[in-house]
Parts: structure tokens; sequence; C-alpha cells
């Protein structure tokens, strides 16, 4: 814990200078109440944020045949039998699997995985080497997406944890008449509504991204 803590305190300064890129990238719309009652405005291109639309490009991307000693093609594969085995399981089932499953895999900050501050990585990388925060809800978000669930119904959101005092990613998923949260720190899938800790910054999904003020 206090390893994590030093490094996203470092990362915190970063994440004030991407608040300031997305208010000068972000075009004038109306705002609506979005994710933890903060307000929400919609922007369509995803230009400010070249980490995700690598992640999109190139998540496919597989790492080869399981064999002894290749641990990252293995859990790649093993993952790919899940997806298999939960098509047919109802949504709830579906959501609270994928969220348990993601989070048994190693949490390692990006500095130590791969010596820069931050870095998205796609399913295949998350496998081979484990990850930081946004790349269990990346996992998770290609999923859900491979079980079927829209992308207009998901959102990757990047906030701060405001008891711990760092940066946090999170996956936000509608389900039904609620907002779900899958997140790497809570063992279950809970109400957003429940979450009173959280100030989300900004979210993306394939098709747009949300920057988000205090209500």
């Amino acid at each position: 814990m206090n390893i994590k803590n030093k490094y996203m305190r470092r990362i915190l300064p970063a994440t004030a200078v991407i608040v300031g890129m997305l208010a000068l990238a972000a075009s004038p719309s109306q705002a609506a109440v979005g994710i933890f009652g903060f307000k929400e405005n919609p922007h369509v291109s995803l230009k400010p944020f070249p980490k995700w639309r690598n992640v999109i490009n190139t998540y496919k991307n597989e790492p080869g045949n399981c064999e002894t000693g290749r641990l990252n093609a293995c859990a790649y594969k093993k993952w790919n039998e899940l997806i298999e085995e939960l098509k047919e399981k109802p949504k709830k089932y579906q959501l609270e699997r994928i969220n348990t499953y993601t989070n048994r895999f190693r949490y390692i900050l990006d500095p130590i995985n791969w010596g820069i501050k931050d870095y998205w990585e796609i399913p295949k990388e998350f496998f081979a080497r484990f990850g930081d925060c946004e790349d269990y809800a990346i996992v998770k978000y290609f999923s859900l997406r491979a079980l079927g669930w829209h992308a207009k119904d998901m959102k990757i959101v990047v906030l701060q944890d405001m008891n711990l005092r760092i940066a946090h990613a999170i996956l936000a998923v509608k389900f039904g008449k609620k907002e779900v949260i899958l997140d790497n720190q809570i063992g279950l899938v809970v109400d957003s509504k429940r979450i009173r800790h959280y100030r989300p910054i900004y979210a993306v999904n394939e098709h747009g991204w949300w920057r988000y003020k205090p209500n």
C-alpha cells in the first residue's frame, strides 16, 4: 500500500495536466447529471486520448499458442475459455464473474511494469504482465463486449479516490435502471449510488468521452 501511494502521488500531477488538456479539447455541449451525481459533458472525438485509441485499434491482438512456460498465452487462452463459458449465462452473473475473475490478477504500477508513468494495456499485455487500475477496467470492458454488451452502456471512468487521495479508474456499466461499478478495489459489483468517495474526471468508451464537473 505504501509503494502504491508513493507512485500514485507522482501520478496525480499528471492527472491535473490531463484535466487541463481536456478543458482545451472540449467543445461546448449541454451537461446532464451523470455518474456519482456529477455533471457530464459528452464529446465525440477521441483525439485527446491516444492511449485509448491505441487500445481500441489493437485489443484483439493475441499472444500466440499456449505452451509450457508462456504464462501470457495460457492466461489469455483461459480468459477466452471463460468468455465462451459465460455467453449463455444471465447478465448479472456475467458482470459478477468478469469482475471477480479479473480482480484476481496481480496489481502492478506502470512505472514498475513499463518504466513510464502511464500505460494503457490491451488484454494480452494484462495477462502477460498484470497491470494497474485502468488495465483491469479495460479487460472488463472488452470481456463484456465479447459477451455482447453494447459499448454505449459502458464507460471507463478515470477519477480521484477522495479517501486514499489517489488517481484511480473503474468500469461503469448500465444494468437495468442502475449504473453499476466494476472496480479492482471492490470485490462486489455495486450500484454507483452507494459510492460516495469517488470524484470522476473523465470517461471514455469506443464512441466518445465525457468530462465531469460538480453538480
